[in-house]
């Protein structure tokens, strides 16, 4: 397509619903624009759970073992463009509008189903692939991540073993493999006094259950105080702490 027309980068056609029903076009539309502004994509690093974003928001991380394609019913779909559309709405809603990084998570993965299922690719597929390259805790590919990317999605998760690995792995980049670590560091602090305020919490009310029902509840109010184990559940493509007994 020329460059001069009013949309370059997908056809012009005429659409068969007014523009504000859903409609696949309209979202392929949608996304181009949104790729279109990516100021810088890099692939030449390890990022846990397939993608991030710097700091400043300036560039999109996708994770260098990620293929860049995969065969869906005899046609080779692109996967990178999903990924950025995921990864710059969920930036936005953070530093835009403030919401907890869970929030946006979501709403950017129904926008990243969306533009999947805009392509004629079930999500079913499209994350099966997706699975197969995740890294997570102990990865022994995660070797080389990047010293500017923002941290906030694993701290929102309380995922602090992962933090701690990326920390070892960090690119030493001047100045931001140091701030990296240091944040890491804060974070590790923060995650020790919210546990000992969690553990204070339970005790106090093993204490006041055990009075107001008597001697016989004390032993189980005790072990329902005791801090629960941590297991992991997955959603989407990254993975969120759970408590079990």
């Amino acid at each position: 397509m020329p460059s001069n027309c009013c949309h370059p980068n997908a056809p012009h056609e005429k659409l068969k619903a007014p523009d504000w029903y859903v409609s696949a076009l309209m979202m392929d539309r949608a996304l181009d624009a949104i790729l279109r502004r990516v100021k810088k994509l890099d692939r030449e690093h390890d990022i846990p759970y397939l993608a991030g974003y710097s700091q400043d928001g300036k560039t999109i991380y996708i994770d260098r073992h990620l293929p860049k394609s995969f065969i869906f019913r005899g046609r080779t779909v692109e996967v990178d463009r999903f990924l950025i559309l995921h990864e710059e709405v969920e930036k936005t809603l953070i530093d835009q509008l403030g919401l907890h990084y869970l929030h946006a998570h979501q709403i950017a993965t129904r926008a990243e189903e969306a533009a999947v299922n805009a392509q004629r690719v079930t999500w079913k597929a499209y994350d099966r692939f997706m699975q197969k390259y995740v890294k997570s805790i102990g990865d022994e590919r995660l070797q080389k991540v990047p010293g500017d990317l923002d941290l906030k999605p694993y701290r929102d998760y309380h995922d602090y073993e992962l933090l701690r690995n990326m920390a070892a792995h960090i690119d030493q980049v001047p100045g931001m493999g140091d701030k990296a670590k240091a944040e890491l560091k804060s974070y590790a602090a923060a995650f020790r006094e919210q546990r000992r305020d969690e553990q204070r919490l339970a005790l106090k009310a093993s204490a006041k259950a055990s009075t107001r029902r008597g001697p016989a509840a004390k032993k189980a109010a005790v072990e329902t105080a005791k801090p629960a184990k941590t297991v992991k559940r997955k959603t989407g493509r990254r993975v969120v702490a759970a408590s079990s007994g």
